[in-house]
């Protein structure tokens, strides 16, 4: 039996089989005109699963009128590529079928995680750091304790909409030390935390999986361009070593604000055990040494690849187990 975990995103489709052996992310943004529907499609005829695991948070995107609209077509599209079973994830942690409540299957992808991290490593905080949010999840005697929307959580520290890749940096800082000074930055959409952690070496060109935010390349120049614009300079009026000076900062900022929003919730929980995963792994790690807090990763456990796409590997393992418990 092949079971098929996929976390549709916003930014990302990602996939995963519970064994591992196949892990895949496929950069699809549905604010755009989406290919999700051909790709599923080529994704079921491509691994022909027996079982898929499906967990969402692309209804939030902003070309569906609400989330309940964003959840029918991401259904559609699923239901319509693949003639296996499918189940979905709940924010519960527990499997749906198609017709049940579907409000309890919006942004649930954290639920998956935390289940399988509840049941194998015990009470803890998941904390999740992808390409676009940070989950902070409080988990005790084996099950999350977090609130259930995106909105909730967002109240309670649960959910920090920043993340390794696709954070616009404007809305980190909003000025930067330089050696002429205090300098202000510009709103402006001219780069993102990609830029940032592109420069610092904390992630290689295969992980910036995103467009970037000038649709320009990858290269150091490229990425030195775009960061320069946050202070509305030409790498003529500002120097290699500012710029990375800029990064430096930047990252100072969004580890601070991470390590902020754990401290909140570890107080208001007990809990003071840390399990990471996602492409900002580094992150987190940063801000558990900070609070001096243990850290179990899941790169370390799992492997690298699984970490960053676990919530899809996290639906496939949690549908599996359910199957051979029955």
């Amino acid at each position: 039996m092949r079971y098929l975990g996929i976390d549709i995103g916003g930014a990302n489709t990602k996939i995963a089989t519970s064994d591992g052996t196949i892990i895949e992310l496929h950069y699809l943004p549905l604010w755009k005109d989406t290919t999700l529907p051909q790709t599923l499609k080529n994704i079921a005829k491509r691994l022909n699963p027996d079982i898929v695991a499906v967990v969402m948070t692309g209804e939030l995107a902003d070309c569906f009128e609400d989330k309940l609209h964003g959840l029918k077509f991401i259904m559609r599209a699923v239901e319509d590529s693949f003639r296996c079973e499918i189940c979905y994830i709940g924010t519960n942690g527990d499997i749906h079928k198609h017709g049940e409540d579907m409000r309890k299957l919006a942004a649930a992808n954290w639920a998956a995680s935390s289940r399988l991290i509840g049941e194998e490593i015990g009470d803890c905080i998941f904390v999740d750091v992808g390409s676009t949010t940070s989950d902070i999840i409080p988990i005790a005697n084996t099950k999350h304790v977090a609130a259930s929307t995106d909105f909730t959580r967002l109240l309670a520290s649960e959910l920090v909409y920043m993340g390794t890749l696709r954070t616009n940096v404007a809305t980190l800082v909003d000025k930067v030390e330089l050696k002429q000074g205090t300098c202000r930055v510009s709103s402006e959409f001219f780069t993102t935390t990609g830029d940032v952690y592109l420069l610092l070496e904390d992630i290689g060109p295969e992980t910036y999986t995103c467009t970037t935010a000038d649709g320009a390349g990858k290269s150091r120049l490229e990425t030195m361009r775009r960061l320069a614009r946050l202070v509305c300079a030409d790498m003529e009026e500002i120097s290699e070593d500012e710029v990375m000076e800029i990064a430096r900062q930047v990252k100072e900022k969004q580890i601070s604000l991470l390590t902020q929003a754990i401290s909140t919730v570890s107080e208001e929980h007990g809990i003071r055990r840390i399990v990471a995963a996602g492409i900002g792994e580094f992150m987190i790690i940063e801000a558990a040494e900070r609070l001096g807090m243990e850290c179990i990763s899941v790169a370390e456990k799992w492997g690298k690849e699984i970490s960053n796409v676990f919530p899809a590997y996290a639906a496939a393992w949690l549908v599996e187990r359910n199957a051979k418990l029955q």
